[in-house]
Formats: structure tokens, C-alpha cells, sequence
């Protein structure tokens, strides 16, 4: 069994909120860290929609109004068993 390093290595874990919704769009992204910023700054400074893309091709459209706070974390490695910290 292989992993690929490389794949793992571009995603990028993003965390929106969104305005009055009790739950999370929680998803991941080819897109760097720069460029998901980039994207959130220029919708909240037009007014537009936020529209994103995640790893399985799916778009994500948020109307920059309702959005409560973005977090964008690159994706670690999960440790396991007991020395894991």
C-alpha cells in the first residue's frame, strides 16, 4: 500500500461559518492557503459571493454577507498510538 506524499502535501483543511446556520461547511481544497485568502478577502470587499472548489470538484457559494468566520489549516499528518502528541 502506497501513500502520495504530493496529494497530501497541496490539500488544505477550510472551515467557513456562516451567518444564522448552527453547523460548519467543513471541507478540503486543492487550492493553497494564498489563494483560499485571497478569494475570501476579494468577496467580502466586493460584496460577492464567495465561490470555492473543493478536492472532489464540488462548488461551494457563500453570500459574503453571511460569512462568520473562514479558517483555512494546512492538512497534518494524524498521529497514532500512545506517543502520539
Amino acid at each position: 500500500m502506497t501513500t502520495k506524499k504530493s496529494d497530501s502535501a497541496t490539500k488544505v483543511q477550510v472551515r467557513i461559518t456562516v451567518s444564522n446556520v448552527t453547523s460548519d461547511l467543513n471541507f478540503e481544497s486543492a487550492l493553497g492557503a494564498a489563494a483560499i485568502q485571497s478569494a475570501v478577502n476579494s468577496a467580502l470587499k466586493s460584496g460577492e459571493t464567495l465561490t470555492l472548489e473543493d478536492i472532489r470538484g464540488r462548488i461551494i457559494m457563500v453570500p459574503a454577507d453571511k460569512i462568520g468566520f473562514v479558517e483555512i489549516g494546512e492538512q497534518t499528518d494524524r498521529r497514532v498510538g500512545f506517543g502520539a502528541q
